[in-house]
């Protein structure tokens, strides 16, 4: 018998064939967030103990579309991009854990299958779809301008249904990329146990965050239709609706 190597699946005797290097993570992107307000009784229901809703606008929600391209220490995915590109939308709440404030992301999708392993490891609950939003570029008509004006949009399906879209208008340069997603994220490993009936082989609550942030300017616009009434992603009424668009490298 052998040993085999690779810091994931499939462990081989080279370990080259692991779907994901070794951390730490590095990402570069363009990111677009809607941020608005649901019933803060739908965002409670999707917190599993020992979390609790944040104490200050529970029903804050954050939709989140993301072009990413990512790689390991030595960058070695950046010369295959196959293996470093891909695209997400995820949504984001806040909660409350012993009187702090986190970030927790309640759904998630991805188009990739290393993105896919890379975010369960991590805790993050993520599944399979069809990514797609509106890039920029300083050149010619088939792109928009990041500036005044410039209208970018995203769309999310998952098993051949639509589930969410948003279309954004750039109006003005802003400090920060929201409110939802700025804290370190609460998420739960999880692991269900081989054996029926068994409790979890794995089950911890973990705090995680980027380990550094080199970040874009962020801008602010309007948003419209930022999400449709699926049952997996049912936000509720919408109250209020505030966009960003930041270009965001960092590593984690």
């Amino acid at each position: 018998m052998s040993d085999v190597a690779g810091f994931f699946y499939p462990r081989t005797a080279t370990g080259r064939s692991s779907l994901l290097p070794p951390p730490p993570w590095h990402y570069s992107g363009d990111l677009l967030t809607v941020e608005y307000r649901t019933d803060p009784a739908r965002v409670a229901e999707l917190l599993p103990a020992p979390l609790s809703p944040a104490p200050e606008d529970p029903g804050a929600v954050a939709l989140i579309w993301a072009d990413w391209q990512s790689c390991g220490d030595d960058g070695a995915e950046l010369l295959d991009p196959v293996r470093a590109q891909y695209k997400e939308c995820f949504a984001v709440v806040r909660c409350s854990f012993e009187g702090q404030v986190y970030s927790r992301c309640v759904y998630i999708w991805v188009d990739s299958d290393f993105a896919l392993a890379r975010g369960l490891y991590q805790g993050y609950p993520k599944k399979l779809g069809s990514i797609h939003q509106t890039r920029p570029h300083p050149f010619g008509r088939a792109a928009p301008r990041i500036g005044p004006g410039g209208v970018f949009a995203g769309t999310l399906a998952a098993a051949d249904r639509r589930l969410a879209q948003a279309v954004v208008t750039l109006c003005e340069m802003t400090t920060a990329n929201g409110f939802v997603n700025a804290h370190p994220m609460a998420h739960h490993r999880w692991l269900p146990s081989i054996e029926k009936g068994a409790p979890d082989s794995l089950d911890e609550l973990i705090a995680s965050g980027s380990a550094s942030v080199e970040a874009g300017p962020a801008w602010r616009g309007d948003a419209t239709r930022p999400v449709r009434g699926r049952p997996a992603v049912r936000a509720g009424r919408r109250l209020r609706r505030e966009a960003h668009f930041r270009a965001w490298p960092h590593a984690r």
